[in-house]
């Protein structure tokens, strides 16, 4: 059992760290959208890579967001109801639903690799003059995301399944222990 959590735990702070790449991500992406539109406003110029930099970087904050997402429990779910289930048919439904999550993410990496190889394999840039080259990493985060979110799913499973406790750090997300 103390083995499973550590590796429980091991893919939750790989998920912490992805968590933390993607919150950077939306204040790197808050200051480049509010220092474009300073420049395009009162200096009257503007650049197409900056622009098209701020639309990549709504990538990695959902793709690496959705599985700290999970981590800290803020998945949708109808609480309204859930919180009604008894403790051992919430536990159900998590395990369920994280080896569901987890089988989904798993076919979505096996969907956008032949899509990242071809990219790749093109060197794929922007079309636009003045636009970013290597659009081909973008797409790489695609599989890289979703991966993420299956061993989240896993991780969640398992901690939700063995009933494995949090961590001291880690946000209070697992269903309540008593039942009615």
């Amino acid at each position: 059992m103390r083995a499973l959590s550590r590796f429980v735990n091991g893919i939750e702070v790989a998920v912490r760290l992805f968590g933390w790449i993607a919150a950077w991500t939306c204040v790197a992406l808050v200051l480049m959208v509010a220092g474009d539109v300073f420049v395009r406003y009162f200096l009257r110029t503007g650049s197409v890579w900056l622009q098209e930099l701020q639309w990549h970087l709504i990538s990695p904050i959902a793709l690496f967001g959705m599985s700290y997402a999970l981590y800290c429990g803020e998945q949708v779910r109808v609480d309204v109801l859930f919180e009604r289930f008894p403790a051992w048919l919430a536990r159900v439904i998590e395990v369920v639903g994280g080896l569901a999550l987890m089988a989904f993410a798993v076919y979505g990496v096996y969907l956008a690799m032949p899509w990242v190889q071809q990219s790749w394999l093109r060197g794929e840039s922007s079309p636009n003059p003045g636009g970013l080259p290597y659009r081909w990493a973008l797409k790489g985060l695609i599989p890289l995301g979703f991966g993420l979110l299956a061993l989240q799913g896993l991780a969640h499973a398992l901690r939700h399944g063995f009933g494995l406790p949090n961590p001291d750090n880690a946000p209070q997300h697992a269903p309540r222990t008593t039942g009615h």
